[in-house]
């Protein structure tokens, strides 16, 4: 069939135009991949150039400034410090031990730290720097920088160090920063990347390791080119991270360091706590340790000299270390009887020197007894038999709730390492601990802070601050994080009777204050600063009803770890309570004789914010505090001294 020629015309007009369309598509594809190539192949020349020839870009990560730690008027705790390192790359140095030969021939090296960046090395890639030396000198620098050609794969650098400047005074508090181990990665389910970095250094006790997160910050990265064998080539960018947070703590660093040299080289602990808010101002333990050995890695002969001293000087006696409260408890268990109407401040109670209970005899510390006594002389002369027979009269379950109630047998939140929870038995607790049915003379040993109860110098410190104030005070150590306040420790009301409370403190009062007081001898004289305090001496071991009828043994006479642990615990001053203050000196003997005059002297240096003057002590005692004031300040700034050269 033929076509109508207008048709045709038609047709050709529509394929004319499908060709300029599919022409123009082709044109402009081709044009469009021109121009792509061009600009690969001209404009983004330098940037494939890095990536031709088997090299490729890394992300490198850039270890966060470590935030700082400061006590509440600013003085530096734990700071970072520029130091001078020595770094090796394994893939650089060709013949490790060769090039190590040569180092160690050049500089002093550590045998240690050697063998240290050995077993690093072996974990590490190759390329990834490895530490050698840790706070090199200048001139020790200069010559390995001179020496560069000889030393392949030696590179000296400058990088940030962790130092303590007040050495032992806050070892137990912000504790030390150590690099991280295979045991630190372990209990962390899913590491950060930068906890990989070899001789990445992480908090290991104390604040230091509570506070890791906010303290580390956030890691940075770079680009850097990189060859096939992993050799840097150049920094392309870099991304800074995020410094760790700067802590204030509530401590007082002078007040601080006068408690640590006050303890001297008792195996001993003190805390110092502001009534008013609950800032813990002191909390020391002692003998102490310098933080700074940790920090690059301890020796095993260092280590050895700590681990194997009698004194512990690792523990932080302060809240890890628990105690029989011995006579400082009495005031709880007096509180539970006045809370449940059971006793009056005037009612007597009879001690011949011991009480008789379901056919065993438990003896008063006054083997001849009291006479009649009552709450305020019970107190004041430390009657055991009063509060046995108080206790029968409680029960064990009021005694253990009143105790919880002032802050004893609670893990306060302090992010210390080791915080003890203390112990402050009832029926229930030994029956599911020791599958036994509780006894009344479990309740008689109870009553006097002996037997199951146990409680931590800084618990003693809560429970006389809540005797001070009536209320729910809580111990804070961080005070601010980054400049922000951080919550008040001043708590609510108890919500017990006031009445009751006013007796404990005038009985307390008494104990210091009245010629016949187990303390008297450590009184504060001035008027405005007169403190109210209990004595405290817990035994350690059994007395024989033998040893009893030949004459008890004297502390002097016994082995030390034998030796009668020594409390004492008070609150100043008496009618506007400021600070309370807890000492515990392990086998020190008499807490009336040993921990009473540290406390006091403790409690006016915390008054007086510096060393009072001589006319706040008994006149009998001026020269011989006089000259306990001069050797301290000798001593102290002696140690002030050793610190600085050491760092």
């Amino acid at each position: 069939m033929r076509r109508n020629p207008r048709e045709l015309l038609q047709l050709n007009r529509v394929s004319n135009r499908r060709a300029v369309l599919l022409g123009g598509l082709q044109l402009a594809f081709a044009g469009g991949l021109a121009l792509r190539m061009r600009y690969l192949q001209v404009e983004q020349a330098d940037q494939f150039r890095l990536l031709a020839e088997e090299n490729r870009v890394n992300i490198r990560l850039i270890p966060p400034a470590r935030g700082e730690i400061f006590d509440r008027n600013g003085n530096v705790l734990a700071q970072n410090v520029q130091s001078y390192r020595i770094v090796i790359v394994r893939e650089d140095a060709g013949d490790v031990e060769a090039v190590l030969d040569r180092l160690t021939r050049l500089i002093p090296l550590d045998a240690e730290d050697l063998e240290r960046a050995r077993t690093e090395m072996r974990r590490s890639p190759p390329f990834l720097p490895v530490t050698l030396a840790d706070r090199i000198g200048w001139d020790d620098i200069s010559k390995v920088a001179v020496n560069a050609p000889a030393l392949p794969g030696i590179t000296p650098e400058v990088g940030l160090t962790r130092v303590y400047p007040r050495g032992p005074d806050f070892a137990h508090v912000v504790g030390y920063v150590g690099p991280v181990s295979d045991y630190d990665l372990s209990k962390i389910e899913d590491p950060e990347p930068v906890l990989r970095i070899p001789r990445f250094q992480i908090g290991k006790v104390g604040l230091e390791a509570k506070r890791e997160g906010m303290l580390r910050g956030k890691a940075g990265a770079k680009r850097v080119e990189v060859n096939a064998t992993g050799r840097v080539m150049r920094e392309l960018d870099r991304r800074e991270g995020q410094p760790g947070a700067d802590l204030q703590l509530s401590v007082d660093a002078e007040l601080q360091g006068y408690v640590q040299a006050r303890l001297g080289n008792e195996s001993a602990s003190a805390v110092v706590i502001d009534c008013e808010t609950g800032d813990l101002r002191a909390i020391s333990s002692s003998p102490s340790f310098d933080p700074n050995l940790f920090v690059r890695g301890i020796s095993v002969a260092d280590y050895r000299a700590l681990t194997d001293d009698l004194h512990r000087p690792l523990a932080s006696k302060s809240v890890q270390g628990v105690y029989p409260p011995g006579s400082t408890f009495k005031m709880i268990t007096a509180m539970a009887a006045l809370e449940e109407g059971l006793i009056g401040p005037e009612e007597t109670v009879w001690c011949p020197g011991y009480l008789e209970v379901s056919g065993r005899r438990f003896h008063c510390w006054r083997r001849g007894g009291h006479g009649h006594v009552n709450l305020a002389d019970s107190l004041k002369h430390s009657c055991d038999v009063y509060y046995y027979d108080l206790a029968l009269k409680v029960g064990i379950d009021k005694i253990s709730a009143m105790a919880q109630r002032f802050g004893l047998g609670v893990r306060h939140d302090v992010p210390m390492s080791a915080v003890a929870a203390g112990l402050t038995p009832n029926r229930a607790w030994k029956k599911r601990v020791h599958g036994t049915e509780w006894l009344i003379g479990d309740t008689a040993n109870a009553a006097i802070g002996q037997g199951f109860m146990l409680a931590s110098p800084m618990q003693l410190a809560v429970m006389v601050a809540r005797i001070a104030t009536g209320r729910a005070i809580t111990p804070r150590l961080v005070k601010s994080i980054d400049g922000i306040e951080q919550p008040s420790g001043a708590g609510e009301p108890l919500g017990v009777n006031e009445n009751n409370l006013r007796t404990l403190r005038k009985a307390m009062f008494e104990v210091s204050n009245d010629r016949r007081g187990t303390a008297y001898r450590s009184r504060i004289i001035e008027d405005a600063f007169r403190m109210a305090g209990k004595t405290g001496t817990s035994q350690v071991r059994n007395i024989t009803a033998a040893e009893r009828a030949a004459g008890v043994t004297r502390n002097a006479d016994l082995p030390w770890n034998r030796r009668d642990h020594a409390l004492f615990v008070c609150f100043a001053p008496f009618d506007k309570p400021k600070y309370a203050v807890s000492v515990v000196v392990e086998h020190g003997g008499g807490g009336s004789t040993v921990a009473a005059p540290v406390a006091r002297d403790v409690m006016l240096q915390a008054l007086y914010g510096g060393t009072p003057p001589l006319t706040a002590y008994p006149s009998k005692d001026r020269n011989r505090i006089k000259a306990q004031q001069e050797r301290l300040h000798r001593e102290r700034l002696r140690a002030e001294q050793e610190q600085s050269g050491r760092a």
